[in-house]
């Protein structure tokens, strides 16, 4: 087995499938929008679990997903309970994953710096 793979990171990717499928086909709230979950981190003593996420809409819609989020989360730590062969459940806080905006917002200053410097660029 490959040290450099902890328990942790095996408990992560395995709490990211199971909540995406949660969130998928279980949970019914009409507040969560269409959401993603991009990565699981978990301590390393397992007791807590960040799910970091990401949704389409704006800031709004954002919002009261988290908040539906946040109802929903005490259901999926029992369903979790109840579908894996764990002694504890780690506790789950949802985080809006920022790393997409933050993508988007470079690559469209990239292309205005690009859109920029062909205008400027003399023709031959």
């Amino acid at each position: 087995m490959n040290k450099g793979y902890i328990r942790a990171d095996r408990v992560a990717d395995l709490l990211k499938e199971e909540i995406s499928q949660m969130l998928c086909k279980e949970v019914k709230d009409p507040h969560i929008g269409f959401i993603t979950i991009t990565d699981v981190e978990v301590s390393k003593d397992l007791h807590m679990a960040k799910v970091f996420y990401t949704i389409l809409g704006d800031e709004p819609q954002r919002s009261e997903s988290s908040d539906a989020l946040q109802r929903v989360s005490p259901f999926i730590k029992r369903q979790l309970g109840k579908r894996l062969k764990m002694r504890y459940i780690p506790d789950i806080l949802f985080r809006y994953d920022h790393s997409l905006d933050y993508v988007s917002k470079i690559d469209t200053l990239l292309n205005q710096l690009k859109n920029t410097n062909e205008l400027d660029t003399p023709k031959k």
